[in-house]
């Protein structure tokens, strides 16, 4: 007799656990925070900060993010401790992240010298701030807005979003975070092909077409954070989370939408320790119109996963973990037994009798000389020694693996930061027999935005010769193997691996061979607190034997951002 799941309602099992955890723990709780939310510029000057230190900081561990901000608080403090020699331009963004984090470091004067109307901005990075023994409160409005230009095109992208960001701690012990946009764009064409093509937008869920060429979304995000004892950590709410120290995450990346999750932390000696579990949306129940996302309620799945990771020395840090997606066509209904955060899922898995989908990774970062740090990670599936040294091709030897380097002020030039990345899959390796169980959301993959069966070089450079001008230069090249209609060579995350074409001679790139080269130079420039001006140069040109595909585009665009990171479309 097959094993059924247990039918119970995701929500209020979450909910009754945090009032008994809540109400159990409130009494000794402290200083809790929000998080930074995940920003590839900003993660970057804590990188940069890290290996320039000649040490790893031992408040967070960088292959986990979204970090918090109470612990990127005391990073800081330890960075000015140490009394680095720090260029200008370091001084400046060290004082940044400072003021950006207030409420946890000793290590700046946040005050402003003008507030705006004697009440706004009497702190330098916070439009309202209201900081009282029981209650502390953040307040920034959310602006982002653009125009551009694309050659052979008659639509003229743009994008206009506007929102709130509300955070703070209620009593010292609980930790909140709210964020809400309302967003109306039109893309460069090849994202509005994406968006066509995946009938998804990327990073995004619900949408709707906006006066014929353009799209509209709403980005809700928000959770509460405490500690349920000192070194144990608790966040539940919905937001995204991201594995590894690279440009790309081959296990989980913020590529999809956002999502609820319930994550703990355990924090030990020289271990950290995370368990996550995940509702993530099977599909959008899109009619293939091309007009939006049609109303729900949406299929539903879950993700769980754990990691665990050491520090070794002061330079090394190893990690493994393991993920489980577990769905069912028949039913929302969840398995408690992957509520379970110290078992292996794989053996669960077994002992249940499941066709869930299990993954196996490994991540390892040595920074060295306060100058490099080298990473990489390595995700398995189905995989088996024999068949590989058959040399045969086994559609189910499935892996996927990413090395990297990283090189502050290379060339022994001030400021100028080097990352060198390459990227590989095998076929088939995030998808599964059916979309419940695949490594997907919202029908966008959760790990590499390509899918599968793929190898991709990246290379970025920033340069910050002045204390508010930054220069940021991405390449990608990327070779892929594309499915003609009907076909499955095991790119596409959402296409079952029981439609492959073949059991054997399975490569990376099999299918119709596609080669993406995309370039983006980017000047931006900090003209206060969190409000940027960028100028943006993309070029994107795709090569394929796939008809209707090949085309060259180059978009240059300027942008207004208030509390708000920058858009990057690198994919194809």
């Amino acid at each position: 007799m097959s094993k059924k799941p247990i039918k119970i309602n995701y929500q209020k099992l979450f909910f009754i656990f945090l009032i008994v955890v809540i109400g159990g723990a409130y009494s000794h709780v402290r200083c809790q925070s929000a998080n930074v939310p995940l920003n590839r510029d900003y993660y970057h000057l804590l990188d940069r900060f890290e290996v320039l230190s000649g040490h790893q900081s031992e408040f967070f561990f960088s292959g986990l993010k979204p970090y918090r901000r109470d612990a990127v608080g005391k990073f800081i403090d330890q960075v000015y401790n140490d009394s680095l020699s720090l260029t200008k331009v370091d001084q400046f963004n060290l004082q940044y992240l400072a003021i950006d984090n207030w409420s946890f470091t000793d290590s700046v004067q946040s005050n402003s010298n003008k507030p705006f109307l004697k009440l706004f901005y009497h702190k330098k990075n916070d439009f309202l701030a209201i900081n009282t023994e029981d209650f502390e409160m953040h307040l920034n409005p959310v602006f982002h807005f653009s125009g551009g230009i694309e050659t052979n095109n008659d639509v003229t992208p743009y994008i206009n979003t506007r929102g709130l960001e509300i955070s703070g701690m209620i009593a010292g012990k609980i930790g909140y975070y709210t964020y809400m946009t309302t967003t109306q764009a039109a893309f460069p064409s090849y994202v509005r092909l994406w968006i066509d093509r995946n009938r998804s937008v990327p990073q995004e869920g619900y949408w709707k077409i906006f006066n014929t060429d353009g799209v509209d979304f709403f980005t809700p995000r928000g959770y509460i954070s405490f500690n349920i004892v000192k070194p144990l950590n608790l966040q539940f709410g919905h937001d995204k989370l991201y594995l590894g120290n690279g440009i790309r995450s081959m296990a989980l990346s913020d590529f999809s939408n956002n999502y609820l999750f319930l994550k703990l932390d355990l924090k030990v000696w020289k271990l950290k320790y995370r368990f996550v579990v995940a509702q993530h949306n099977v599909d959008t129940l899109d009619v293939r119109s091309g007009t939006g996302s049609i109303n729900g309620p949406y299929p539903r799945k879950y993700l769980a996963y754990h990691h665990i990771s050491l520090n070794i020395g002061k330079n090394l840090n190893i990690g493994i973990f393991e993920h489980i997606v577990q769905g069912d066509s028949t039913s929302n209904a969840f398995d408690l037994n992957y509520l379970n955060p110290v078992i292996f899922f794989r053996g669960l898995e077994h002992q249940s009798g499941s066709k869930d989908n299990a993954l196996l990774g490994f991540d390892i970062k040595y920074n060295f000389l306060r100058r490099f740090s080298i990473y990489g990670q390595l995700l398995l599936d189905e995989f088996l020694l024999d068949e590989v040294r058959s040399g045969d091709g086994w559609w189910a030897n499935k892996w996927g693996t990413q090395i990297g380097l990283k090189y502050f002020n290379a060339f022994w030039t001030d400021n100028l930061d080097l990352n060198l990345e390459y990227n590989v899959s095998r076929p088939y390796l995030y998808g599964h027999q059916s979309t419940y169980t695949n490594l997907a959301n919202y029908r966008m993959p959760l790990a590499h935005p390509t899918g599968a069966n793929f190898k991709e070089f990246i290379a970025v450079a920033r340069y910050q010769p002045f204390k508010r001008f930054s220069f940021i230069a991405k390449l990608v090249i990327s070779d892929y193997g594309e499915d003609e209609e009907n076909t499955n060579w095991g790119k596409d995350v959402m296409k079952s691996y029981s439609t492959r074409e073949q059991e054997y001679g399975n490569s990376i790139g099999q299918g119709l061979a596609t080669k993406l080269n995309y370039f983006n130079f980017t000047t931006t420039y900090q003209f206060k607190h969190n409000v940027f001006v960028d100028l943006d140069f993309v070029t994107h040109n795709v090569n394929s034997e796939l008809p209707l595909v090949n085309k060259d585009v180059f978009y240059a665009g300027i942008h207004f951002r208030w509390n708000i990171p920058r858009r990057e479309f690198d994919f194809n």
